[in-house]
């Protein structure tokens, strides 16, 4: 709720112009019947069309006003939606860089997804509630004095029928809400599923996943159409109680003022009068059960923003001191690696996500004890961290443009700068086999490209930044032995006296490293060289032999080096 009230405040002055607009709206359409019970008194009275004319012609100002006032609130309240649900995005986007890399820890694609797609715009329809919610207290209460001064005991009956209309709602509303939020949960996996299915459906189909998984989606597709069934059996009740309780209620009312005609305590004016009143609280009494109703929804996906807006990112402070000078050592007491500066290091293990998890540390993508110098890598100024350490994983986006664009990232790089990087990258064979060149398009996610392809583009990325520390993981995991050997030499010589991480069991790229970290349940058992570790580490021999031999399964029988399956 404070968050709705936040985006209320966010917009006071056209809440207050919406709800001016739909109090003259909701007080004009209630005026119309005193209109036409006093014309129809005159005309019964004087017996003729001249008396008319002038309640006629107010009746046609009335109209002409009530229409004109109409269009600006609707325009006034549709700005307030927009405003709310815009803002809602932006909010959502702005918190998803905050969280960075921790995102996809916090919550799912398809809660996100679903949140921009969904809540939001419930969220935005929340906000028109303020007009004619004002609008129909207000014209309530005006009727009310005008059928006091008709009736007293008329105006007693509306004000007693009225709450009772509402309480029949209450029960239904608390139902719906319930009944919502199990199906917006549902929702967000179903989402989640539907993002995870369409990523990977290249995947699917190789290995004949695609049948298993779209069984399983039509499953989760139906339990969610179920679930929406029984919302909207409940949801049903809201407009059947809305417009047939005050159905009923008028014709009990006319009833009552016509048996109060039959008796000389009401003129025939005023039981048109008294009709109309009543028939026109249907339009309040309705706009307050829908007004109920969507902040009803309202709060169920206001529930879902804030709850992604209440995550917190769980590496770095948001403020920060100044890092340390160049060349300072890089250090993760909990694994025990160090980054020496100017060095060209590699870590090992036989669980990749063991060494993924060193990565994120260093780079100050999770909470740690990580140093750099005598200073916390979490005290550090982030945006510095950012500009000095750069993580390169095999999972980071590639964002649609050129092959100029995406591998400058943010930066503005010359021509030859960006084809020295693809050649450390060994993907000469992508700019060659583009006529374009640098001007080549790649797609989203560079779906126009093989994995490998994909794989060295992010290095030429990663090496085209010179980053004072870069952090690669698996670099040559997707590349054969021959394009993995020039890479590795490449990468070795590009980033000369720059500090260089990687994680790899490649004994190509670990033979070419300074120093290799062994690490055993997430912790360094052994450091060296490759070839020391080699002669004395049986557990390092193990993993190595191992990489080697599904290296050499890899490799078709009698192939010839080539440039590489990427």
């Amino acid at each position: 709720m404070r968050y709705l009230f936040w985006l209320l405040g966010r917009q006071r002055g056209r809440a207050a112009l919406g709800s001016f607009l739909s109090i003259v709206w909701m007080v004009g359409l209630a005026l119309t019947p005193y209109l036409l019970a006093r014309a129809t008194d005159e005309g019964l009275r004087r017996n003729g069309l001249q008396p008319l004319l002038p309640w006629i012609d107010g009746l046609l100002a009335a109209g002409v006003l009530i229409a004109f006032v109409a269009i600006l609130r609707h325009r006034t309240m549709t700005k307030m939606r927009l405003d709310a649900a815009y803002r809602t995005v932006h909010a959502v986007v702005v918190h998803s860089t905050v969280l960075g890399s921790a995102l996809n820890r916090k919550t799912t694609t398809g809660e996100v997804a679903t949140i921009g797609m969904s809540d939001a715009w419930v969220v935005g329809n929340t906000m028109t509630v303020v007009g004619p919610g004002v609008g129909a207290v207000v014209s309530c209460v005006v009727v009310a004095l005008l059928l006091f001064a008709m009736s007293p005991v008329l105006a007693a009956v509306v004000l007693l029928g009225l709450p009772v209309i509402v309480v029949l709602i209450g029960p239904i509303l608390g139902r719906l809400q319930n009944r919502a939020t199990v199906y917006r949960e549902r929702q967000g996996r179903l989402t989640a599923r539907m993002v995870d299915i369409v990523q990977g459906v290249h995947v699917l189909n190789g290995v004949g996943g695609k049948p298993m998984f779209s069984t399983r989606y039509e499953q989760g597709s139906g339990e969610l159409r179920d679930e929406g069934y029984r919302v909207a059996s409940i949801a049903s009740w809201i407009p059947a109680i809305a417009v047939g309780a005050p159905v009923v209620f008028l014709a009990g009312v006319t009833w009552l003022a016509a048996r109060m005609v039959a008796g000389g305590d009401l003129s025939v004016g005023d039981l048109v009068g008294a009709y109309g009143y009543v028939a026109f609280l249907v339009v309040p009494l309705a706009a307050l059960i829908e007004s109920a109703s969507d902040i009803n929804q309202g709060l169920v996906a206001a529930r879902r923003v804030v709850g992604f807006l209440s995550a917190s990112p769980d590496s770095l402070s948001v403020d920060g001191e100044p890092g340390p000078a160049a060349r300072a050592e890089l250090r993760d007491p909990d694994s025990g690696v160090k980054l020496r500066p100017g060095s060209f290091t590699a870590v090992a293990s036989a669980r990749p996500l063991d060494a993924s998890i060193v990565i994120d540390r260093l780079g100050g993508f999770c909470g740690s004890d990580v140093t750099w110098g005598s200073q916390r890598l979490a005290a550090i100024e982030p945006a510095e961290v950012r500009q000095r350490i750069l993580v390169a994983d095999n999972g980071a986006d590639l964002f649609a443009g050129t092959l100029r664009e995406v591998v400058s990232g943010r930066f503005d790089r010359d021509d030859a700068l960006l084809i020295g990087a693809l050649h450390t990258a060994a993907a000469e064979d992508i700019l060659a086999a583009a006529p374009d060149g640098l001007a080549a398009a790649v797609a989203p996610q560079g779906r126009n490209f093989s994995g490998g392809q994909r794989q060295r583009i992010r290095l030429a990325r990663a090496v085209a930044a010179e980053p004072e520390l870069l952090l690669a993981s698996e670099p040559t995991s997707a590349v054969d032995a021959y394009t993995e050997t020039l890479i590795a030499q490449r990468l070795r010589a590009a980033r000369t006296g720059l500090t260089t991480l990687v994680t790899t069991t490649s004994p190509t790229v670990l033979d070419i490293a300074d120093v290799v970290y062994f690490l055993v349940d997430g912790k360094v058992a052994a450091t060296g060289t490759h070839r020391e570790l080699l002669d004395g580490v049986p557990g390092y021999q193990l993993l190595v032999s191992r990489a080697l031999g599904e290296s050499a399964q890899d490799e078709p029988s009698g192939a010839t080096p080539t440039s590489g399956r990427g």
